[in-house]
């Protein structure tokens, strides 16, 4: 067996926010932590997943990295983020805590059997999905795809 090229890669998606502290408490809300040994005044590591975190960056920050206009994420998508979570129910617990938190809902569940998600702006209008897929369903990785839409 040969180890995939990719084996051992992180993701890092640098994201610009209005306000470090006011979304950092937004994602914690959601249940997420941060990384400190990169988190500061102008930069938050949220961290995602074993290999994946998001870099929650001021706007002054993200220009630093960004060799283009920033676009309005009110008015314009680059991207749309997606999560999973372990358990069906907890779509929903993670869909309304954004809510609670003062998010808005982007689109309302969807149940495909299979897959259950739900669809959020968070503060800033970034698109998000929360979503579930029974483990059974993706035992051939081949044949099976995650859409992510908010």
């Amino acid at each position: 067996m040969t180890t995939p090229a990719h084996a051992g890669r992180m993701l890092f998606v640098n994201m610009p926010v209005a306000d470090i502290e006011r979304s950092k408490a937004f994602f914690a809300r959601l249940g997420f932590g941060y990384n400190p040994m990169f988190t500061d005044e102008t930069a938050a590591c949220m961290l995602v997943g074993e290999q994946a975190s998001v870099m929650l960056l001021s706007h002054e920050k993200f220009a630093q990295f960004a060799k283009l206009p920033m676009a309005d994420p009110t008015t314009h998508t680059l991207a749309l983020y997606c999560f999973s979570v372990s358990a069906r129910d907890e779509v929903d617990t993670v869909a309304e805590a954004a809510l609670a938190a003062g998010g808005s809902e982007a689109d309302g569940p969807e149940d495909h059997g299979f897959m259950y998600s739900r669809s959020f702006y968070d503060l800033d209008g970034h698109g998000w999905q929360v979503m579930w897929m029974d483990p059974s369903s993706t035992s051939d990785s081949s044949t099976s795809s995650t859409p992510a839409r908010a």
